[in-house]
């Protein structure tokens, strides 16, 4: 199965993965069609999580702060509950503490679509035609961004409804050419959350899914050390080039400018289409 990867075709589509993964222009979307092009069968299950653990670092190292002030007011949230000095209604005077406690509810309904719809969506990856439809539908979502403005409405605290709501989104996000990112931080905005916790809120959430992805592939998928070499270019190069891009997307993000990659995505859509149909 993973003959076929060259370690030159890995670092280019780590790169491709380290740019689309954070950009709302769907990285699996790209994935899907480059390694079509490329001539491989279908797209390779393992490599892509390969590629996104190189983004999981990426989104690890850039919010590291935000995660070490989870772990560590979760930490003592949870001690006082046990010592009897705190309940979970008191949890919201803990805004790290809450915000990870919102990022475990909004991962139940993303596990929920991965386990239930599972072999559906894989089978997605093979079709270009589909990815295409899919990419025209992230492009025209992402035009919504420009009528969602920032208001003193806008809360700075996930709510449980809007938890919920991002991590469906989330979810249906692994068809290909859906944009996770682009995705999960309009439903964030949709559901009156700043534009900056929209988008932390966006990413941090990732870190479990991408987790249980791999976890999940490596219980079904067979390693080799022929494959190591390959998996090892593409995480890093993804882990390198998502640092530079995770850092874009947040500033597009505060300055409401998603809207941009609508023509990208129409455009790239089309093009897959037309693939599919000349095929």
């Amino acid at each position: 199965m993973y003959e076929g990867i060259r370690h030159l075709d890995a670092v280019f589509l780590g790169i491709i993965q380290g740019l689309t993964e954070f950009l709302p222009v769907s990285s699996s979307g790209h994935l899907a069609i480059l390694q079509n092009l490329l001539g491989y069968d279908r797209p390779e299950l393992l490599f892509d999580v390969a590629l996104h653990l190189g983004t999981l670092l990426s989104v690890c190292i850039y919010f590291r702060a935000d995660l070490l002030n989870m772990f560590q007011e979760a930490s003592e949230f949870v001690t006082g509950i046990f010592r009897g000095e705190a309940g979970l209604k008191d949890i919201k005077s803990r805004p790290a503490a809450h915000l990870m406690m919102m990022v475990l509810i909004g991962t139940i309904p993303t596990g929920l679509i991965g386990i239930m719809f599972r072999s559906q969506l894989e089978g997605l990856f093979a079709s270009v035609t589909m990815t295409g439809i899919a990419l025209i539908f992230t492009g025209s979502f992402l035009l919504i961004s420009r009528y969602i403005g920032e208001s003193e409405k806008n809360t700075d605290m996930v709510t449980l409804f809007s938890a919920i709501c991002v991590g469906t989104a989330q979810g249906i996000a692994i068809i290909p050419g859906i944009s996770r990112s682009g995705i999960t931080i309009i439903c964030g905005l949709l559901c009156g959350l700043s534009r900056d916790l929209s988008a932390r809120f966006s990413f941090i959430l990732s870190i479990p899914a991408i987790i249980a992805a791999m976890l999940l592939q490596l219980y079904s998928e067979k390693l080799t050390w022929t494959v190591l070499l390959p998996l090892l270019a593409g995480f890093v190069s993804s882990a390198l080039i998502g640092l530079m891009a995770l850092r874009i997307l947040m500033n597009m993000v505060r300055k409401g400018k998603l809207f941009f990659f609508s023509p990208y995505c129409w455009a790239l859509g089309l093009l897959a289409v037309c693939l599919g149909i000349m095929r």
